[in-house]
């Protein structure tokens, strides 16, 4: 599994545990956080600042934990016996990842559909699949695809879509500075690209998100 900055994040973190760093790697990544602060010019002698960079360790890990699975999350089905062909759709999934470009955060709600043929999936489980690539430096494109691509690889559906919408800190924070701008990203597979089937699962969408957020 290709993924960004995975190997860097394994190599920091440790390979037998890496949500468990030993001290020497924790001591080792945390000196390398306050050298970079202090060369920005912060003074880690400032009280407030104390343990910063052991925090911010400890924070990445935590953000990054998508990268330390093993596996992508387990999609079991089940069989769809009274052979339901309508559309099943999970609108509003929260999500948070941080911009593989500036480290900063971005967030919004995913929203997944398919079309089953012989098998079905449990709900929850689109959940835990936003969860597992957003964990992870990230950009918003790559991560609508691999939702809809996992889905459509262990389910078989008649169709997959999935819709992204977040906001961006790179883009509210620094750079243009436009609060609230939200960006929109879609993936489409099978029965989806025809027009009435994709136009029935955007009605299901709320308002924009910067409205909400």
């Amino acid at each position: 599994m290709s993924d960004i900055g995975r190997a860097p994040l394994l190599t920091l973190c440790g390979t037998e545990d890496p949500t468990r760093p030993d001290q020497a790697r924790l001591d080792e990544a945390a000196g390398s956080f306050r050298a970079a602060f202090e060369s920005l010019g912060l003074d880690m002698d400032d009280p407030n600042l104390e343990g910063t960079e052991r925090r911010v360790v400890r924070s990445y890990q935590e953000l990054f934990a998508g990268l330390y699975a093993e596996r992508p999350p387990d999609l079991r089905t089940f069989p769809n016996p009274e052979r339901y062909g309508q559309m099943v759709a999970v609108t509003d999934i929260p999500f948070h990842s941080v911009c593989a470009h500036h480290l900063l955060p971005f967030f919004g709600r995913a929203h997944v559909a398919y079309l089953p043929k012989d098998r079905l999936v449990g709900l929850s489980k689109f959940a835990r699949v936003v969860d597992f690539y957003a964990r992870r430096p990230q950009i918003q494109e790559r991560l609508t695809v691999q939702i809809a691509g996992l889905i459509e690889e262990r389910l078989r559906p008649a169709g997959v879509m999935v819709v992204v919408q977040a906001r961006h800190f790179c883009m509210e924070m620094r750079g243009v500075s436009k609060a609230g701008a939200t960006t929109t990203t879609s993936a489409i597979r099978g029965v989806f690209s025809e027009e009435p089937t994709r136009q029935e699962f955007l009605g299901l969408l709320r308002t924009p998100l910067g409205r909400e957020v």
